[in-house]
């Protein structure tokens, strides 16, 4: 069964355009700022960098098959330059599809609900392709993303992945990344 590939989406405020190798122009001043690694780790991808990650992510799919990946750059309506991303890769075992969801706005555009509007309609999408249950891996001192998290009706487990927090909709079978 092949993956969904990531459409066009609208919220109120923003615009979530499917990912393309060319928005990697763009994209490389919105991954710039250095606080934005903080609690991830790493530093500002260089063009090159960028142009090569989206590359491999705009298949839609990991190398072997086994993961989905969809991926959106967040613009504000008024079709002004992107503020973001957000991103989902999926799994799927013989009873669900799941989504790891990740979402990332710049600092300048932060305090503004952007990542949760976006974070929302990413995941009402996802919903309605059938994607049974999402999770995020948020660091425990990230208090903006865990917000994002609670707003979209996730949940904090015990699990911690990579030093990271794995939360869930929903109370799952098993606690694993």
């Amino acid at each position: 069964m092949p993956w969904p590939r990531a459409v066009p989406l609208s919220a109120d405020r923003l615009c979530l355009e499917p990912l393309t190798v060319e928005h990697a122009d763009v994209m490389v001043d919105v991954l710039a700022p250095v606080e934005l690694y903080h609690f991830t780790g790493g530093g500002p991808p260089s063009l090159e960098e960028l142009r090569a990650r989206y590359t491999r992510q705009v298949r839609g799919r990991s190398q072997d098959g086994t993961a989905g990946w969809l991926n959106w750059i967040i613009r504000p309506r008024q079709g002004r330059a992107p503020i973001g991303f957000v991103q989902a890769t999926l799994h799927r075992t013989a009873q669900v599809t799941t989504a790891d969801l990740a979402w990332l706005v710049t600092p300048s555009a932060q305090g503004h609900g952007f990542a949760t509007e976006s974070a929302e309609r990413a995941a009402t999408w996802l919903r309605s392709v059938d994607v049974r249950e999402l999770r995020a891996r948020i660091h425990p001192e990230h208090g903006a993303s865990a917000r994002v998290a609670l707003r979209i009706v996730m949940h904090p487990t015990i699990t911690r992945c990579d030093g990271e927090v794995l939360w869930r909709e929903r109370p799952p079978a098993s606690d694993e990344c």
